[in-house]
């Protein structure tokens, strides 16, 4: 499949599109979508996110979909599906349908099949690193009967880590979801300890205690970059727990730690926190009594 990428559409114009639009230079060739100027309250800003990136924002998904060959999904978790289904009714014959969302595999597969059936190709992404900063390094995992074609689409528009793993819809993101099993997992349990040996006045004595049985794990740094990531992206890696946990659910295995783990993210996401202070102490300080002032 040869494409010559003029046109591109990017639905979903949060960090990660926009990150990967400017990092990417797609300025001229991109248009983007995001519901975000469906509402009058966040509409302007929005379009000075277009703006700033230099693509040309659109009123409607299906007006970025039309006639573009290669279209990145990047929206929350729980429009993945929508998003898809809708940019079906547009999509172009052949065009090459990226879905870069973190969501169970099922949910990918009932995005191929709504895709596939109007004549695009859909194709599995998985994004295996925060983008920033690694932007146009981030991992790509890749899966789906396109994948070789696409790979070697994101790879004209800049990306530099991009691995294939196999023509099965569902299989990168497979990879994706029982990862984030351990790493939000992770993050869930040191907030939770954390928080719980500072109120107790012995989050020295614990964070020592785990380096002295965890050598080289840096317990104090950690918990402070998880904690800073849940504060910051919480909600976001809450709904992609619901989908780890669907993908559990759907494998027969159990979810019942993955479900603590939404229910950890969620909470702490939800406080509001988006700009934390610096240093652990300082971090748990700011939840705790945001948390107090909630009660």
């Amino acid at each position: 499949m040869v494409l010559n990428l003029d046109g591109i559409a990017v639905i979903g114009f949060g960090e990660a599109g926009q990150t990967f639009a400017s990092a990417g230079g797609w300025g001229g060739r991109a248009r983007a979508y995001d519901r975000l100027t469906d509402d009058a309250a966040t509409r302007d800003k929005k379009w000075t996110d277009y703006q700033v990136a230099g693509v040309v924002g659109s009123y409607t998904a299906a007006d970025a979909v039309d006639g573009a060959e290669v279209i990145l999904s990047l929206v929350t978790a729980d429009q993945a599906l929508a998003v898809a289904t809708e940019a079906a009714r547009s999509i172009a014959p052949g065009a090459l349908y990226c879905d870069l969302n973190s969501v169970a595999p099922e949910t990918k597969r009932a995005g191929a099949r709504a895709i596939e059936a109007a004549g695009g190709h859909y194709v599995d992404v998985a994004v295996m690193s925060p983008v920033q900063p690694a932007t146009m390094a981030a991992p790509l995992l890749l899966s789906g009967a396109k994948a070789e074609d696409a790979a070697g689409a994101l790879a004209r528009l800049g990306f530099t880590n991009i691995r294939v793993v196999g023509r099965e819809v569902g299989r990168a993101s497979s990879i994706k979801m029982i990862r984030s099993v351990m790493i939000k997992g992770i993050e869930a349990l040191s907030a939770e300890c954390v928080l719980a040996a500072s109120e107790a006045g012995v989050l020295d004595e614990v964070v020592a205690s785990l380096d002295a049985s965890w050598p080289g794990a840096d317990w104090g740094p950690r918990a402070d970059y998880n904690l800073d990531r849940m504060m910051v992206h919480g909600l976001r890696r809450s709904a992609e727990m619901e989908e780890v946990v669907r993908t559990l659910d759907d494998l027969g295995v159990g979810s019942d730690m993955s479900r603590g783990t939404v229910v950890r993210q969620a909470a702490v996401g939800s406080l509001g926190l988006k700009v934390p202070p610096v240093g652990l102490p300082a971090k748990i300080a700011s939840v705790l009594n945001r948390r107090a002032k909630a009660a």
